[in-house]
């Protein structure tokens, strides 16, 4: 079996995984960050250290759903946005990783002293530590990449998706009274029962 032939399955399962990464370090802590007043250490979750994280880790998982009965124009749609989504967070984990990210933790940090503004936080922070949980979501990003890529070079030997969907116009003729089954039959084919 080539990649185009499986090419489906390989994006729609690429797509649901990253997805479902994205969801699930959303909701664990991404950063540590240490205080410099010998406070308790404060947990900043990834919903919070970046905010997009779960609303596009979401619109991944629909895109994946949707694109396993997809006509070809949307495969290619979803296929674009799912590269652009995957670039954007994977660029964004990359920022929290390699710099010190300062306003990644300044809401959770304020949230939790109560103390508001740049140079306030920067007082409280002796060091952001990060856990593995970004690193994990970078591995989502790279995979929702690649399913991407799979997606826009086999898009077009997909077999038709979502037959079951479609109502195609059947004519039907009675030859006798319509009943009240054949009347939702008809209905169910799009077709006025009362004509």
């Amino acid at each position: 079996m080539t990649l185009a032939q499986r090419g489906r399955s390989l994006s729609v399962s690429g797509f649901l995984l990253a997805g479902a990464i994205g969801i699930i370090s959303s909701t664990q802590t991404w950063l540590t960050v240490e205080r410099a007043d010998a406070g308790e250490a404060i947990l900043v979750p990834g919903a919070s250290a970046l905010v997009l994280l779960a609303p596009l880790s979401l619109a991944v998982l629909a895109l994946g759903a949707a694109l396993s009965i997809a006509g070809k124009a949307v495969r290619l749609v979803f296929g674009v946005l799912a590269a652009v989504t995957a670039l954007f967070l994977g660029w964004s984990t990359l920022q929290l990783l390699l710099a010190e990210p300062f306003d990644a933790v300044s809401a959770t940090v304020t949230e939790v002293t109560g103390l508001a503004g740049g140079a306030a936080v920067h007082e409280v922070v002796a060091s952001i530590v990060p856990s593995a949980w970004p690193y994990i979501a970078l591995v989502g990003w790279v995979i929702l990449l690649v399913a991407s890529v799979v997606v826009l070079t086999t898009w077009r030997g997909w077999k038709v998706g979502g037959r079951r969907y479609r109502t195609d116009h059947v004519e039907v003729v009675h030859d006798g009274p319509v009943d009240a089954v054949d009347s939702w039959d008809e209905l169910s084919r799009g077709t006025d029962p009362t004509r």
